[in-house]
C-alpha cells in the first residue's frame, strides 16, 4: 500500500494536517456531511477567510474559501472554475496535472481575492512507496577550508541502497544542500525522488553529495561562493569536497559522471562549475538561477548578468543544462531573473546545446523544480552508460525546429 507523505498547503506553506490529505480530498469528492468541520479543522479557519486554503496529493486538490457569495477560482491564467457551497463554505475539487507548480486566485463579486503562488502538484515518483528501500544518508561532516581561509562548511553523502558498496559511483552535487537532508517526509521530496528513481531506473545510481554554504569570515559568504564569476568554488569541490567524501564512497572521477545542482545563486553557481570546467563537470540542474550582477569584479563589471552574452560569444562547451524559472521571480537593481533566464535559454538555444528550460508561473521559490524534479533528473541523466568517461552532448533535433523564447506580457491592460 503507497505510504501517505500527505500535504496540506496554505499560501505555499505546510501546515499540521488533522486527516491526512487524501481523506480530505476524498471527502470533498463525496460531498460528506463531515467535509465542512473537516475544512476548518484541517486548512485552519484563517485560511478558510483569507482565501489561501489548499491542499493536494498526487494531482488531486481541493481548494476551500469562505465568502458571502459564489466565487470561482481561476488557475494560472486559465478560465475561472465554478465552486460548489459546502455548509459555510466554499470548495473546488479537482486534478491538475503533476509535475510543476500552480498560482490560483478567487474570484469574489468579479475582483480577485486570496490565493497564493508556487503550489507543487508532485507526481508517484515523488513519494515514497512501499517496498521501495531508502538510501542511506551520513552527516553532517564538518570541513574546514583552505580555498576559504577562516571557513567552515558541514556536508553530506547520501548513496542509494541498491549500491554493492564498491562499484565507482557517479556523483551529484547538490549545492544549498542542508535543506535537503532533514527527515522524511522532506517539504522537496529530494530523496524519496532519488530513491524511486533508482528503484525504477530511471536514472544510475548515483552519490549525491550535499554541501551547505560555508561560515566563513564574510558575512555574504554563501554569495561569495555561489555569485563569483571565477573557477575558486569549482576547485574547492574538486580539491576539497569531493576527495572527503571519496574517502567514505567510491567516486567516478570523470567530468561526463558528474552533475552540479542549485537554486538560486546555487543555480548560477552550477552552472559556472560545468561551463568554466567541462571537463569536471558536464550536467546542470539550475532551479531560480541567479544570473544577477551579485559579486562583480574587474574582469566582470556586471558579474553573473554576463552570462547569456557570453555563452552566445563563446564556443559550445560541452554540458547539458536544465533551467528552471518563474514569471514572477525577482527583479532588482542587480538584474530580472526572469529575463535573465529567457536570455540564458535562448542563448544556449543559439549555440546547440543539449538544453531544456522550463518556465513557469512561479515566484523565487523551489517549488516548481522540485515537482519537475523526477523529469529533470531523468532528462539530465539520460542516455547515462557506465562504460564511457565522455559524450558528446547534442542538442535535440525537435528542439531545434522551435522557435526562441518571447516574452507575453499579460498583467497590464
Amino acid at each position: 500500500m503507497r505510504l501517505l507523505g500527505a500535504m496540506v498547503l496554505t499560501a505555499g506553506i505546510v501546515s499540521a494536517e488533522k486527516v491526512p490529505t487524501a481523506k480530505l480530498i476524498e471527502l470533498a469528492k463525496t460531498r460528506s456531511m463531515a467535509l465542512e468541520r473537516t475544512l476548518r479543522d484541517t486548512l485552519g479557519e484563517e485560511n478558510l477567510q483569507k482565501g489561501t486554503a489548499a491542499a493536494g496529493e498526487l494531482g488531486e486538490f481541493v481548494f476551500a474559501v469562505a465568502a458571502p457569495s459564489q466565487p470561482r477560482l481561476q488557475i494560472n491564467e486559465n478560465a475561472p472554475l465554478p465552486s460548489v457551497k459546502v455548509g459555510g463554505v466554499w470548495i473546488y475539487q479537482g486534478q491538475l496535472k503533476t509535475g510543476t507548480s500552480y498560482k490560483y486566485t478567487w474570484i469574489v463579486d468579479g475582483k480577485p481575492f486570496g490565493g497564493a503562488n508556487n503550489l507543487p502538484a508532485f507526481g508517484s515518483d515523488s513519494y515514497a512507496h512501499a517496498g521501495v528501500p531508502e538510501g542511506r544518508l551520513t552527516g553532517p561532516i564538518e570541513l574546514q577550508s583552505r580555498i576559504y581561509p577562516g571557513m567552515k562548511a558541514n556536508v553530506w553523502y547520501y548513496v542509494p541502497a541498491q549500491w554493492d558498496g564498491t562499484t565507482a559511483l557517479p556523483v551529484q552535487i547538490w549545492n544549498d544542500g542542508q535543506q535537503f537532508t532533514v527527515a522524511r517526509p522532506t517539504k522537496w521530496r529530494v530523496l524519496e525522488t532519488l530513491d524511486s528513481l533508482f528503484a525504477q531506473k530511471k536514472i544510475p545510481l548515483i552519490a549525491s553529495v550535499f554541501v551547505q554554504p560555508g561560515d566563513g569570515p564574510a558575512s555574504n559568504q554563501r554569495s561569495i561562493e555561489y555569485d563569483t564569476m571565477d573557477d575558486t568554488y569549482t576547485r574547492y569541490l574538486l580539491e576539497e569536497i569531493l576527495p572527503e567524501i571519496g574517502k567514505h564512497v567510491n567516486l567516478r572521477r570523470d567530468g561526463y559522471s558528474r552533475a552540479t545542482v542549485g537554486l538560486s545563486s546555487g543555480g548560477i553557481c552550477a552552472f559556472n562549475a560545468a561551463f568554466l570546467k567541462p571537463g569536471e563537470f558536464s550536467r546542470v540542474l539550475s532551479w531560480i538561477g541567479a544570473y544577477f550582477a551579485m559579486q562583480t569584479s574587474s574582469a566582470h563589471t556586471a558579474g553573473g548578468a554576463e552570462y547569456p552574452l557570453i555563452v552566445r560569444r563563446e564556443p559550445k562547451h560541452n554540458i547539458r543544462v536544465w533551467l528552471q524559472d518563474g514569471a514572477e521571480d525577482l527583479e532588482s537593481r542587480v538584474g530580472s531573473l526572469p529575463m535573465a533566464n529567457i536570455e540564458m535559454a535562448n542563448s544556449l538555444k543559439m549555440q546547440g546545446y543539449d538544453y531544456h528550460f522550463s518556465f513557469g508561473v512561479g515566484t523565487h521559490s523551489q517549488a516548481q523544480g522540485a515537482a519537475e524534479l523526477p523529469e529533470s533528473l531523468t532528462w539530465l541523466w539520460r542516455d547515462y552508460d557506465p562504460g564511457k568517461t565522455g559524450q558528446e552532448f547534442t542538442q535535440d533535433p525537435s528542439e531545434k525546429d522551435q522557435p526562441l523564447w518571447r516574452v507575453v506580457t499579460l498583467n497590464r491592460n
